[in-house]
């Protein structure tokens, strides 16, 4: 495929971030403003309310990377609008104050000293405003570059590591040279390839920084009196499908950023990357939480190759899931968005499938809604790094 001149189909915003979708989203800073969300989003209709269980109590680097990633999913380039509800109003203010240095709209809400009927009044007046101007926004021809695309698997199995893996990495390969921005993560599921991806760093600070992050990732283990991962990596649907060791997952999760690809940064959990390139994000290999973090971090179209069959969406981050294993795409055929089983026929090159997944990507990105958006697919799960107060 050339993508010499390719281009796609976008919503440019404020900030000169390009979305390929045009959300107005109700954000709830805490658990008890998830009524509240709710509620306006039954109320008007065309937003979305993005409910979660936290927002309480937590304190230093967990709550910084709390406000990180509602900040970040409400700065998203997907996200046209934000009406910010919270129990308090400071932090309402806090999270919509910089979302709004990003230049789109948002207004913020505390229930405190007015009670739910009237928050959900005022916030339902002010997220109708939102929906009728984003609604006049249109789409607009962008170059390539101005494209994000993350990766993550899930449900691995030996087809993952062989087919669907290595399709992204193809992928991967043709997008870089490009000027793109991409980016791969899943700490635990690098453990014993490791040594690869370090391999693979531009310079010796960014691999340093990848070691780092890698260590860190141990030491957890270590400090959690955790000797290996047998309870949860390889997952029991990964050793169902023919992974027998953290090494053999981490070695088909790898095929992801394909064979030419330099790592040109590393950015924490929820962090947006500085340039163009292909970064690495330390996060869970959890589907929903990395994903999350993805859409946080300010990606707008995901890669999900997944083996055994997995059902994952999210909110904002339109998720094209591809599989290699004929079974899963038969038993499971509404949630794959690309079959690239026929590799392991023989029946399709490698070139061709990355192809495959690079015209649905530019399908996706110009409003083809994927099969997760279709089928109503909002997982959004936060992620914490330690108990509350």
């Amino acid at each position: 495929m050339d993508l010499s001149k390719a281009t796609f189909q976008g919503y440019r915003r404020e900030n000169g971030r390009i979305g390929v979708r045009n959300h107005v989203v109700i954000l709830p800073v805490d658990d008890l403003s998830n009524a509240a969300a709710l509620a306006v989003e039954n109320n008007i209709k065309g937003t979305m309310a993005l409910p979660h269980p936290y927002g309480r109590l937590q304190f230093g680097a967990d709550l910084d990377l709390h406000f990180r990633t509602l900040i970040g999913t409400g700065s998203n380039p997907n996200v046209a609008a934000v009406v910010v509800i919270c129990i308090e109003e400071g932090w309402a203010r806090k999270v919509a104050d910089a979302i709004a240095a990003t230049g789109k709209p948002v207004a913020w809400f505390g229930i405190e000293q007015h009670g739910d009927h009237d928050t959900i009044q005022r916030a339902s007046k002010k997220a109708k405003e939102f929906v009728q101007w984003a609604s006049e926004l249109r789409r607009e021809e962008r170059p390539l570059a101005d494209l994000w695309v993350s990766t993550k698997c899930g449900e691995s199995d030996t087809t993952s590591g062989c087919g669907a893996n290595p399709a992204v990495g193809n992928a991967f390969d043709k997008l870089y040279p490009h000027r793109t921005t991409l980016c791969f993560g899943e700490t635990t599921e690098l453990t014993g390839g490791e040594h690869l991806v370090a391999a693979r760093c531009r310079t010796d600070e960014v691999r340093k920084k990848f070691q780092f992050m890698f260590d860190r990732y141990q030491a957890v283990i270590e400090r959690h009196k955790t000797s290996d991962l047998s309870d949860s990596q390889p997952t029991k649907g990964n050793i169902e499908g023919g992974l027998t060791t953290i090494e053999e997952k981490a070695l088909g999760n790898i095929q992801k950023i394909g064979r030419k690809c330099m790592v040109d940064g590393v950015i924490d959990k929820a962090e947006t990357p500085t340039g163009p390139g292909l970064w690495f994000m330390d996060s869970s290999s959890a589907a929903a939480e990395m994903l999350t973090l993805l859409g946080a971090a300010g990606f707008a179209v995901h890669f999900f190759p997944t083996g055994q069959g997995n059902v994952i969406g999210n909110p904002i981050l339109p998720v094209i899931k591809l599989s290699a294993n004929p079974r899963t795409v038969r038993t499971m055929s509404e949630h794959i968005d690309v079959d690239v089983s026929a590799l392991l026929r023989k029946e399709m090159n490698m070139d061709q499938a990355g192809d495959a997944l690079l015209d649905c990507m530019f399908r996706t990105a110009n409003g083809r809604l994927t099969a997760a958006e279709a089928l109503g697919h909002r997982e959004f799960v936060l992620t914490r790094l330690y108990e509350s107060a």
